[in-house]
């Protein structure tokens, strides 16, 4: 069985220690920690499990251990895995990665990490491993190479390799693991998933665009075909996939440390996380930050009363998750120009969010009670199901 030894940070009886001494967000006016993180005891190396499987605490305590644990003492891995999420990257736009509606109506979290890269699909069946290490010390092939190794040890009939893009590939063909980075000026972290037995349904259903005709230069996703390793090896067990790689990792850095238990939502152990974690959580972090773009995308109208039909133009420039501007074009013979100008000047200023613009929309539609009200409506829908 995989050992984990549940530490609490400040009665744990002593060992060579990591202190915790960088001052870093969370921690105010400066204030530095005092709490301690625990060495393997070589004095070199941990090798931590959250206990959380909630995406945004997980995220925060990754940003957590990269502004505060002195890396320069040795390298950090990191293991986790969260309940049903989309994680895009950091500069990523959300609704060209996923379907932000079908997500919403199952309840499935969508999250915007600090490293770049493209979007991911989580759930219980994919692992997370993130390497922390010095700038210095930074080296992606090396992390992968203890992911690909562990596996072949377990499994001498599997076929994985490292790519140059640093994913992992099945039998030359099938994507097992991403890969994402982060580099500050002296600390840095590669973390990659891996996928053992995920939803491939639900990742296949959520990573498509909820909003037609978006026009960005936020990073785009390379799609690849995907495989779990229990579809090519049904024996691995989880336990002994995390057993694995903790063993691999100690073994290719020279460490000896068992992985420890931590609770990512403690306070008293990671001061200030939980401002991290609510920063993850916000609609300016998780929409705001998107990378200016534009929607421009047509509209088909029908009045069922009359069997009218036609084609309109939807034009949106939008800045910081706002609508900065917004033009719909629709032929004067359908619907009066004074109309469509003023559904288009009652979204700007609003966020790119159905629920806020659905708000705005309603008001409009009250104030117009004559014989264009059913058509004018036909409009703000067909525009609120662009805005997802």
């Amino acid at each position: 069985m995989w050992c984990v030894q549940h530490v609490n940070m400040m009665t744990s009886p002593l060992r060579r220690i990591l202190r915790v001494l960088r001052p870093g967000p969370g921690l105010a006016g400066g204030q530095t920690s005092s709490r301690c993180l625990f060495l393997d005891s070589a004095g070199s190396g941990l090798v931590v499990q959250s206990r959380s499987t909630d995406v945004y605490q997980n995220l925060a305590l990754e940003d957590w251990m990269d502004a505060h644990v002195d890396l320069d003492q040795g390298g950090v891995l990191l293991l986790w895995r969260n309940r049903p999420a989309v994680v895009i990257g950091r500069h990523q736009n959300p609704w060209s990665e996923c379907n932000l509606p079908a997500m919403r109506r199952a309840g499935i979290a969508v999250a915007r990490r600090r490293s770049g890269g493209g979007t991911v699909y989580h759930d219980l069946g994919n692992l997370n491993l993130t390497f922390f290490s010095s700038r210095k010390a930074y080296d992606r092939r090396r992390n992968l190479k203890v992911v690909a190794e562990a596996l072949r040890r377990l499994q001498p009939d599997l076929d994985v390799q490292v790519t140059d893009r640093f994913d992992l590939l099945l039998n030359g063909v099938h994507k097992i693991s991403g890969s994402a980075s982060r580099l500050s000026r002296k600390s840095s972290y590669h973390h990659c998933t891996l996928l053992h037995s995920a939803d491939r349904a639900a990742l296949s259903a959520l990573l498509r665009p909820s909003c037609p005709g978006i026009r960005t230069n936020a990073t785009p996703s390379v799609p690849s075909p995907v495989a779990n390793l229990v579809d090519h090896a049904p024996s691995l067990k989880w336990e002994e996939l995390l057993e694995g790689l903790v063993r691999q990792y100690n073994t290719e850095f020279g460490l000896s440390a068992p992985p420890v238990l931590v609770d990512p939502g403690d306070e008293s152990q990671f001061p200030g996380v939980g401002n991290m974690a609510a920063e993850l959580r916000s609609w300016d972090w998780m929409f705001g930050k998107t990378p200016k773009f534009s929607v421009e995308t047509s509209l088909e109208l029908s009045d069922e009363l009359t069997d009218a039909r036609c084609s309109a133009l939807l034009h949106m420039e939008v800045k910081n998750g706002q609508v900065d501007s917004s033009h719909v074009h629709v032929p004067s013979e359908w619907l009066p120009p004074r109309l469509s100008s003023e559904l288009g000047g009652v979204l700007v200023g609003e966020r790119f969010c159905p629920h806020r613009a659905a708000a705005v929309v309603s008001t409009l539609l009250r104030s117009e009670t004559g014989r264009f009200h059913g058509r004018l409506q036909k409009l703000c829908e067909a525009v609120l199901a662009v805005i997802g």
